[in-house]
């Protein structure tokens, strides 16, 4: 995604993507190129930096 602009998190780095969830633009600093996030809405799934890897990719929690 090419944009142009203040990132909306830290107004001051040039933008270079969007989340993909929210839709604001960020620059590299405050995007999680993994998932496709910025970093506040990685935060709020409670992510960290590459997801959670405690689950495989999909699935959201365990049932027995």
């Amino acid at each position: 995604m090419s944009v142009a602009g203040l990132c909306e998190v830290c107004q001051t780095g040039t933008v270079e993507d969007g989340c993909d969830r929210c839709g604001r633009v960020v620059c590299a600093r405050h995007y999680d190129r993994e998932t496709g996030y910025c970093t506040d809405c990685r935060s709020d799934r409670g992510g960290t930096p590459g997801g959670d890897r405690t689950r495989p990719d999909g699935v959201d929690e365990f049932r027995f």
